[in-house]
């Protein structure tokens, strides 16, 4: 048996760039964000600007300070101002998806996650912003948020925001729940359940995914005798109850049981009962709360995105809301090109080495390119 001899001719070398990174994230925001400009600046200059401001975690005012080919800040708070906030709540899943719906097979069963997170905010609230402004608990020094809900794909190796809203006030969950039911429908992908949070534990939440029989998993609030007595216990089980609000309105749920011994963990010892709300689907308790545990990946994934968010402090709710779609856009992107270039080529189940290309190379890689497209000033000019 011979051999060929190695030939750098026949074998290429795969290699992954910075400028393959830059165009993947600029690319879904010049195909659907149009804005009117007048001379000579583009609205790729505009997005290379908020891009450079979410690598460098950095506001307007920052990076115009820091490189010469870029706009000014008046010009790009002038021109981002033209966002127009219905239109970009139409184009949010066109605009994340773009790369990443081709990684995505049509009418497959995805386990899919809602939750909400919230941006901080110091500022005070007018008639432009004031429907924007949630008041919650407080957390770094303000109980004032800008609040966003979002629905992500749990799957391991698939786990991409697929929508983000800005959430308002007066509308209800039902509200977010029908539209993003709507939009599975519509990108033809199945659900195989849908993880809620805690937020979501209300009989009208409830009544509305049985009435549509969306299969779903949303843990249980440890409120009331009944369901306090329900979690006592050292062995998995099922157990039924009637969940009723102040309207008299009621709704019959199966809570599945799940016993885990903390063995220590927060030092904590003792075993603790995981109770779920769970509809749709035959499963095992610990199956149940296994599947559930893949929702804290939306966490890392809010981790992701405060380390590519822009800083603000504006009140102006279509900018903020633009800010936080390019930080999901970014996180989605790594994903996609992880996905894309770094699986490997093997028998058995899908496998990403993803070490070889991690966040924060990614950002790495963006952030170089902007320094060398905008020009970093190296040179500051002294006083005396």
């Amino acid at each position: 048996m011979s051999f060929l001899a190695f030939n750098s001719s026949t074998y290429s070398k795969v290699e992954l760039r910075p400028k393959q990174c830059i165009d993947a994230v600029l690319k879904p925001l010049t195909d659907n964000i149009t804005i009117n400009i007048n001379g000579s600046l583009t609205c790729k200059d505009l997005f290379y600007a908020a891009i450079c401001m979410a690598v460098e975690n950095s506001s307007v005012h920052s990076i115009s300070k820091h490189y010469q080919k870029i706009p000014c800040e008046t010009s790009t708070r002038y021109h981002l101002k033209k966002l127009d906030l219905e239109e970009l709540i139409r184009l949010n899943t066109k605009i994340l998806l773009q790369g990443p719906i081709n990684a995505l097979k049509s009418e497959k069963k995805y386990e899919f996650a809602i939750d909400f997170t919230n941006d901080t905010y110091y500022g005070g609230t007018d008639s432009s912003n004031e429907n924007y402004v949630i008041r919650s608990q407080a957390k770094k020094s303000t109980n004032s948020f800008y609040s966003y809900v979002s629905l992500s794909i749990i799957n391991k190796n698939e786990r991409f925001t697929i929508s983000v809203l800005p959430v308002e006030r007066g509308k209800t969950k039902i509200y977010y729940l029908t539209y993003f039911v709507g939009l599975i429908k519509n990108l033809n992908l199945n659900i195989k359940v849908l993880c809620l949070d805690r937020e979501f534990y209300s009989v009208d939440v409830f009544e509305f995914l049985q009435n549509k029989g969306i299969p779903h998993i949303t843990p249980v609030v440890r409120k009331g005798k009944e369901i306090k007595r329900l979690l006592i216990g050292r062995k998995a089980r099922h157990a039924g109850y009637i969940m009723k609000n102040p309207q008299k309105k009621e709704v019959r749920l199966n809570i599945v049981i799940d016993v885990k011994y903390l063995k220590g963990k927060r030092n904590k010892n003792g075993c603790e009962n995981l109770g779920f709300v769970v509809y749709g689907v035959e499963w095992h308790p610990r199956k149940v709360s296994t599947v559930y545990r893949r929702r804290f990946a939306i966490e890392s994934s809010y981790r992701m995105r405060n380390i590519v968010k822009p800083k603000t402090s504006t009140r102006d709710v279509t900018l903020r809301y633009f800010f936080a779609l390019i930080s999901f856009l970014l996180k989605n992107i790594w994903l996609y090109l992880q996905k894309k270039h770094f699986t490997i080529v093997k028998q058995g189940p899908q496998t990403i080495d993803e070490d070889k290309f991690r966040f924060d190379r990614f950002v790495l890689f963006i952030e170089e390119w902007l320094r060398r497209k905008l020009r970093i000033q190296l040179v500051v000019q002294c006083l005396r």
